[in-house]
């Protein structure tokens, strides 16, 4: 498929700027892939879609606060700079993107907080905004997180958002699930889901699995060429353990509904699947691109969110649910002013 048949007009005042304000109260739409059905509906309702032992798979990534703001030396200009992974404990190496980066060059030096609690060197240019930052901090391990993420603020996706990260996106760009620090943009369907509504899901006998993979800025990144076999994914971490290998495979065998809570996770489960369609326990990376037409073989259920034209998120959904069929159903989505992008409404495919 082309890029240019992922192109829609979406009303710029339908991209939710913030959250609902009760997690399981955003609207969704279902999407019944057989029928081409859409009901309307209230997120926490999704458990009237599920059965006993239907399992849920969840992504237990967790933001950390990546988006720092600091001054350089000498000339004491602005710069943002964007936490990308940690490279190396003891030396405190971190892959970062810079903004302005023009200015920034091996040698200089960044100092942030008050009174430059923390000082970090450019030590090596990565990409055109990218760089290897040292952090220079007299202190242990432990002090030098804490210190780095009192400073950071969550790294929301301010260009789509058009606004500031505020002391609220500290709660709400997470998951209530979230367990293993490692992302720096979440997984926005987990985002729907309050504790009050897994603990009555587990009630009616639902099974959950986790899998984690560590969202990167890869998602946010605009492809650029119209053949998408063209088009490369950046490699993110991700892990299956037995546990949940087991758990799904079983629900599989019995013939239960498996159900992927997002793309993070659709993308997970496909990178690591036998000739038979089962799941295989992994760890390491992936750079798993899906897009129509593609037969998915893992889960046959998906919550998502309502993602913006061109995105490779978009294309995902559109290989799980069909491009015609959630092409349409995303006509409906702003004829009926769902709201859109990461703090937006929710699809559930069946």
């Amino acid at each position: 498929m082309k890029l240019s048949q992922f192109k829609y007009n979406l009303p710029k005042d339908l991209i939710a700027k913030f959250p609902v304000e009760n997690r399981d109260e955003s609207r969704l739409m279902v999407l019944n892939r057989k029928t081409g059905k859409i009901e309307h509906r209230i997120f926490k309702d999704i458990i009237e879609y599920l059965n006993e032992h239907d399992v849920l798979v969840f992504n237990n990534t967790k933001v950390f606060p990546a988006r720092l703001y600091g001054n350089k030396e000498k000339t004491g200009a602005e710069i943002e700079v964007f936490l990308l992974r940690e490279l190396n404990r003891e030396q405190r190496l971190w892959d970062v993107l810079v903004d302005p980066a023009r200015k920034i060059r091996i040698g200089n030096k960044l100092y942030f907080g008050e009174d430059d609690v923390l000082v970090a060197e450019v030590i090596d240019n990565t990409t055109s905004r990218g760089r290897t930052l040292r952090f220079l901090f007299d202190g242990s391990y432990e002090e030098f997180k804490e210190t780095l993420y009192r400073l950071g603020e969550m790294p929301v996706p301010k260009h789509i958002l058009q606004r500031e990260a505020v002391p609220e996106d500290r709660e709400r760009y997470q998951t209530v699930y979230a367990k293993h620090e490692g992302a720096v943009a979440a997984p926005t369907a987990g985002l729907h889901f309050s504790k009050h509504l897994l603990k009555r899901l587990e009630i009616k006998g639902i099974n959950f699995a986790e899998i984690t993979l560590h969202v990167g800025l890869g998602n946010f990144r605009t492809v650029d060429v119209e053949d998408l076999t063209k088009h490369k994914m950046d490699s993110e971490q991700i892990w299956i353990s037995d546990d949940a290998a087991n758990i799904i495979n079983k629900a599989k065998r019995e013939q239960h509904n498996v159900c992927a809570i997002g793309t993070t996770v659709l993308r997970t489960l496909e990178s690591s699947v036998t000739t038979d369609g089962f799941l295989k326990p992994y760890s390491g990376w992936t750079n798993k691109f899906i897009f129509p037409p593609y037969e998915v073989a893992v889960p046959n259920m998906l919550v998502t969110n309502f993602h913006l034209p061109l995105s490779t998120l978009l294309m995902m959904v559109c290989a799980f649910g069909g491009y015609d069929q959630v092409m349409d159903a995303y006509k409906v989505a702003i004829k009926e002013k769902y709201r859109f992008g990461t703090y937006g409404d929710a699809m559930l495919i069946i």
